[in-house]
């Protein structure tokens, strides 16, 4: 999914493995990981346009694997970021594209 992001020109901030981090404190979990990535020219607007958007920009996406090795992936759709925070839906136009490679990745 990282490789896909970057080829289509949509930077990727950070990836947080939360399972490390718990080990690091002596806690246990399954393997978690949180990725933050967007694209600054198509982000932006929507922040200029309700600057509390930002509390959901950049994007993320989590995931998450059971103890039973089933993957789970998660993330706020544009919709709902745009419902959210009360945006004009023409800037989910904005997001699309990000949410599409998130989408054609995750297909067999």
């Amino acid at each position: 999914m990282l490789a896909t992001l970057s080829e289509h020109g949509i930077k990727v901030f950070a990836t947080w493995d939360q399972q490390a981090e718990a080990r690091a404190v002596g806690l246990a979990m399954p393997p978690t990981t949180l990725i933050v990535f967007g694209n600054p020219k198509a982000g932006t607007p929507l922040m200029l346009a309700q600057p509390l958007s930002a509390l959901d920009l950049p994007l993320k996406v989590l995931i998450v694997e059971s103890s039973a090795g089933q993957v789970s992936v998660s993330f706020n759709t544009p919709q709902y970021i745009i419902q959210r925070h009360m945006l004009p839906e023409s800037l989910s136009a904005n997001l699309a594209p990000a949410f599409g490679l998130i989408e054609r990745a995750l297909l067999p």
